[in-house]
């Protein structure tokens, strides 16, 4: 059965009738920055102001000698150039960029940009992305990051309070380890709204999500036990990782060929910056025995997200465009991905679940000594998700995977035999190599399938992943009551890290520089309506 939205068939090759790479049907705010630059006669930029630009955007030359945006991502831009009688040069440049919740961390860098051109034919800066996006994808990637923050903050917030919560219920390290394997076992709860997905949509499957996410996680405020606590994230916590899975999804199915890998690193880092505000609330856990539930409550503060999305996130042109809906689903492909996100669960989860409890336990560190350990080791390595997701991007996905997993996978178990100021710099060292691989495994689950079924074959490997996780976290919480190390049960399961990697260098295709349907011949081409 093919879907129909706006779009003619010629052939095997679509044409989207709705809007084009560069336009958006939701209204934009158009606020328009204005740079003066004035350079003296014969100086090498008086010399190149004339000619057009091909770094962050690329530039068309218009009747009246103006340049203007051929490719890029300003809904307006427009260049000026004047010369004195003394041979003084004038340029204005006329722009505006819109990145809801994130303009002003991109603002500087890009007026940068535009006031220093790069030489012709350089890359662009190492903070852009690959290819040059239009005004519709730049805005999109800005929205689906937002989405991001809302779902890590959901996917962190039991693993950061349960330790707190557990101690204001005298809950034992067995019933710990009990409810943070029944926690991610909801995850198939996620599996529905996968399906949605494929069939309604991404785009209303997203602000769905967008609005229960952060409501249910504030339920756990009024909890009246452990269990009921429990309870209420195993059903919030599965809504946050739908959320954050089809937010990569639609992100994947946006982008470019040349940056899918930097797209889903940019929503990697948003969501450390959504995991943030959890970890930077466990402050409000000191406050007493009850301290966490203010934790729970801080959830509503991303439902204004929710609004932004319905008011200007945009339907994916792949998922517009007439495609087959229920294709076959790749088993070999499906098996291979779900492997390795099941060898490299079943040491990632344990290791962030317990890694509060370790410091709380053995280094005797308190809430707010945690939040500092996390956020500073944690805040640097998020910039190996940019490096990362790029040179993903630029020398392939594998080469990044055989290099980086290995290295992380070392530092992160050496982390739980050191202690003081080596136990920051390893930790960070592993968090840093461990974030420069995310971008590189993750893109492959978007990649690997076409649009018909891309959101149910993620679904079902993020529960497998999350379900290994089950499995290694009750793994140690049962090892930790028969007085096994952090340590030792650590370098046990990160073999499993080990074995992700090899898989994927072996047997992984390398999809750098490739079209999602070059790897998925059953879908149809796009062409962009000029």
């Amino acid at each position: 059965m093919a879907r129909h939205s706006g779009a003619s068939v010629l052939g095997r090759r679509l044409r989207v009738g709705r809007c084009g790479p560069g336009t958006s049907l939701r209204t934009v705010p158009r606020r328009v920055t204005t740079i003066t630059n004035d350079w003296p006669a014969g100086s090498a930029r008086a010399l190149s102001a004339g000619t057009k630009r091909d770094d962050v955007l690329d530039e068309v030359e218009g009747p009246d000698g103006t340049f203007q945006q051929h490719l890029g991502p300003f809904h307006h831009y427009l260049r000026t150039v004047a010369t004195d009688p003394d041979g003084t040069v004038h340029e204005t440049v006329q722009y505006g960029l819109y990145l809801p919740w994130f303009g002003i961390i991109f603002r500087w860098p890009m007026r940068r940009a535009l006031r220093h051109p790069r030489t012709p034919g350089s890359p662009s800066p190492w903070w852009a992305p690959p290819d040059k996006l239009t005004a519709r994808q730049t805005s999109a990637l800005a929205l689906l990051a937002a989405a991001a923050m809302s779902a890590a903050f959901a996917n962190t917030l039991f693993t950061q309070t349960s330790t707190f919560a557990a101690d204001g219920f005298h809950a034992s390290d067995r019933m710990l380890g009990a409810s943070g394997a029944i926690v991610r076992v909801g995850v198939v709860i996620a599996l529905p709204f996968a399906y949605l997905a494929d069939r309604m949509g991404r785009r209303r499957t997203i602000v769905l999500l967008a609005w229960l996410t952060p409501l249910f996680c504030a339920l756990g405020a009024l909890s009246p036990s452990f269990w009921v606590l429990t309870g209420s994230q195993t059903i919030a916590r599965p809504l946050g990782l739908a959320l954050s899975m089809l937010a990569t999804v639609a992100a994947a199915e946006d982008m470019p060929r040349n940056s899918r890998a930097y797209a889903l690193s940019l929503l990697a880092m948003a969501s450390g910056m959504g995991a943030g505000v959890a970890v930077a609330a466990l402050k409000l856990a000191d406050f007493g025995d009850n301290g966490w539930r203010l934790v729970y409550l801080i959830s509503l503060i991303w439902l204004p997200i929710a609004v932004s999305l319905g008011r200007h996130l945009d339907e994916t042109r792949r998922f517009e465009t007439v495609h087959r809906m229920s294709p076959p689903l790749n088993r070999r492909r499906l098996g291979m991905v779900a492997l390795v996100a099941l060898t490299s669960n079943l040491f990632i989860a344990p290791a962030s679940y317990f890694q509060n409890n370790y410091l709380d336990k053995v280094r005797g560190y308190s809430a707010g000594g945690i939040a500092l350990f996390t956020l500073a080791v944690g805040t640097p390595a998020s910039l190996g998700l940019i490096i990362g997701g790029r040179m993903s991007d630029v020398i392939g996905r594998r080469k990044i995977i055989a290099i980086c997993t290995p290295l992380s996978a070392a530092c992160l178990v050496a982390a739980f035999f050191a202690a003081g100021s080596a136990m920051w710099f390893i930790a960070l060292g592993g968090g840093f190599t461990a974030a420069m691989a995310y971008p590189a495994f993750a893109v492959y689950r978007s990649e690997m399938f076409p649009t018909g079924n891309r959101g149910m074959a993620n679904g079902l490997i993020n529960t497998t992943a999350l379900l290994a996780g089950s499995l290694g976290i009750l793994l140690v919480g049962v090892l930790r009551d028969h007085g096994s190390s952090y340590g030792s049960v650590m370098a046990f399961l990160g073999l499993g890290q080990l074995a992700a990697a090899w898989v994927a260098f072996r047997h992984y295709p390398e999809t750098a520089h490739l079209e999602l349907e070059q790897l998925n011949p059953e879908d149809p081409t796009i062409v962009s309506a000029d």
